[in-house]
């Protein structure tokens, strides 16, 4: 049976049929690569620009005048180093949390098949409906007095951390691929005297390498492009990531600077994507498992 195409296989068959093809794909990719690309661009190239330029209201697309030496001034004269830092170690325990708690649950819901686990997933997943702002009330009351320890975690990483730990996005991901793993491999494992903790350890875990991967990304990037919910737990100056530190300090710093931090800013993300972005094609794409 012939498989149906967008375009019919005997109008690719034609030179006018084949030119316009690709003259279509180019133009429909390179728009949208325009469109991703120039407001980098436009970022990236402003902070070479002088203030006065970036104030008029024509502005052209190669600047008249360049400024390298706005990166440094920016990151010496405002202290992002310190932003960076806070950011890096907020991601990091955000990342170490989010692993544990999602990894745990999604294998108890897949593997181990607790009573009413179906209703529990359901809440989860309906916790995605909500707009985070409907959240945030709630989330902040929490954190400021935590029930049954009665601790106010403001000023604290944990304020980032504990709410960071329970994603239901990453534990409905994780549990499907967890439900793509042969039951007789588990059984396997428990027939050799394994127990639960070591067939997750030693089974679970080695085969989902992709699927943790993007976990792991999704963990970073959430928590490094967070802007709202930093600010509203971070209030001490010396605290707070680059994201909420810029804000801060765009009443003092000359435009230029505001958005060569930007860019320094933007640039670790980009870099980790550009390094990982075949694990997470990989882990969002896993749909079985190679005998």
């Amino acid at each position: 049976m012939p498989q149906r195409t967008l375009i019919a296989p005997t109008e690719m068959n034609r030179r006018t049929g084949r030119f316009l093809h690709r003259f279509v794909l180019t133009a429909t990719l390179a728009g949208f690569t325009l469109a991703f690309v120039f407001p980098l661009y436009w970022m990236a190239t402003g902070a070479l620009r002088s203030s006065a330029e970036l104030a008029d209201p024509n502005p052209g697309l190669v600047p008249r005048s360049w400024h390298p030496e706005t990166y440094p001034d920016a990151w010496a004269n405002v202290g992002l180093g310190t932003h960076f830092l806070n950011t890096f170690l907020l991601a990091l325990g955000a990342w170490l949390f989010q692993l544990v708690v999602d990894v745990a649950a999604a294998y108890a819901l897949s593997k181990l098949r607790p009573v009413l686990g179906n209703v529990v997933l359901g809440m989860m997943l309906a916790t995605l409906m909500l707009p985070v702002s409907a959240l945030l009330v709630p989330t902040y009351l929490t954190v400021t007095d935590v029930p049954l320890v009665h601790l106010n975690l403001i000023n604290t990483p944990w304020a980032i951390w504990l709410p960071a730990a329970a994603n239901a996005f990453n534990i409905f991901i994780l549990k499907r691929f967890f439900d793509q793993i042969p039951a007789e491999l588990l059984d396997s494992a428990r027939i050799d005297g394994a127990g639960t903790v070591r067939v997750l350890v030693s089974v679970v875990l080695p085969l989902s390498r992709p699927v943790l991967a993007v976990v792991s990304i999704f963990a970073v990037v959430g928590v490094w492009k967070d802007f709202l919910w930093p600010m509203l737990v971070l209030p001490d100056p010396a605290r707070q990531p680059i994201n909420v530190a810029l804000l801060r300090l765009s009443e003092f710093m000359p435009a230029n600077q505001l958005l060569a931090g930007m860019v320094m800013a933007s640039v670790p993300l980009l870099v980790l994507f550009l390094i990982f972005q075949r694990h997470i094609i990989a882990g969002l794409t896993a749909g079985s498992l190679k005998g």
